[in-house]
């Protein structure tokens, strides 16, 4: 697999068809060019030109070319040799050479897409050499030249390609991190929210069965003299239990206190006062100063 080969996005796919039509446009140009010239191979020109176009059109039709590296290396294998015919037929040939470079730096790996360029900058400055008979140092300079620019551009967009790969990554760890604290600060709740329940229902099955303690005792006392007074003990007791069952339930359902139901805290207080005046013989008053306010419950 090519693992260095980008995800295609809007740019990639603008990048890659400028390239395509970099490739054709230029090819039409060498047949344009040798027809023009009136050139006694321009027949052969032309047909070459044509099937350099159809071979190197089978590498954008197939998604093995831009995935796997042996097809990549296979297929500019195949447009090399058609270019290289091509080349030996026109001396235009040699401006295909710079659209290739950056297809074998692009599509190989580091080493491999160097020594490609370099053999095609090679054969270039060869044809173009034997064409014009001569040798001299422009004809090495412009290919060489090519070269190196299509190297810089490829490996400095490889380099922030990289680096923005890198970018994503770590954003979406912390995307993920946050996630996980998130899930933690809301299990943390959670059990928080479990505590104060737990130390709610204790208190109050606590407080509920001291006075059914309380109530029971003092039933206990009351017989066998007091019969009546044993039993509203007893009724008592058995009222404060059910009274504390509703509420411990309300408590694990999160819901309002029973003796907060329908009515405001100071109607509950007020209540509880005369419960307890009842149930123990206690003198117990509730007086409200100012004006009740609504609260939370």
């Amino acid at each position: 697999m090519n693992a260095s080969a980008p995800v295609l996005t809007p740019t990639t796919r603008a990048l890659a068809w400028c390239l395509h039509l970099l490739v054709v446009g230029l090819l039409v140009l060498v047949a344009a060019r040798a027809v023009t010239d009136g050139r006694s191979h321009a027949g052969a020109v032309v047909a070459v030109a044509a099937a350099c176009g159809l071979v190197y059109a089978a590498g954008p039709l197939s998604p093995r070319v831009r995935l796997v590296r042996r097809a990549a290396a296979w297929w500019l294998a195949a447009v090399g040799a058609v270019w290289l015919v091509l080349l030996a037929l026109s001396p235009e040939a040699v401006w295909v050479a710079f659209p290739l470079y950056f297809l074998q730096l692009h599509l190989l790996s580091r080493r491999a897409g160097l020594a490609a360029v370099s053999l095609t900058a090679a054969a270039a400055v060869a044809g173009y050499a034997a064409h014009t008979g001569s040798f001299g140092p422009a004809m090495v300079i412009g290919p060489t030249l090519g070269a190196a620019v299509a190297v810089a551009v490829v490996w400095g967009y490889q380099a922030l390609y990289r680096e923005s790969e890198q970018r994503r990554r770590l954003i979406e760890e912390l995307t993920a991190t946050r996630a996980d604290l998130a899930r933690a600060q809301h299990t943390a709740g959670v059990l928080a929210e479990r505590e104060r329940l737990a130390r709610e229902i204790h208190d109050t099955l606590a407080q509920g069965l001291s006075s059914i303690q309380l109530l029971l005792r003092a039933a206990e006392r009351a017989l066998p003299g007091r019969p009546d007074a044993a039993a509203g003990h007893v009724v008592a007791a058995r009222q404060a239990a059910v009274d504390n069952l509703a509420e411990a339930r309300r408590f694990v359902a999160a819901l309002t206190p029973p003796t907060l139901e329908g009515t405001t805290l100071a109607g509950a207080l007020e209540r509880l006062c005369a419960t307890t005046s009842a149930r123990h013989r206690l003198t117990a008053r509730f007086h409200l100063t100012g004006a009740p306010a609504p609260l939370p419950t």
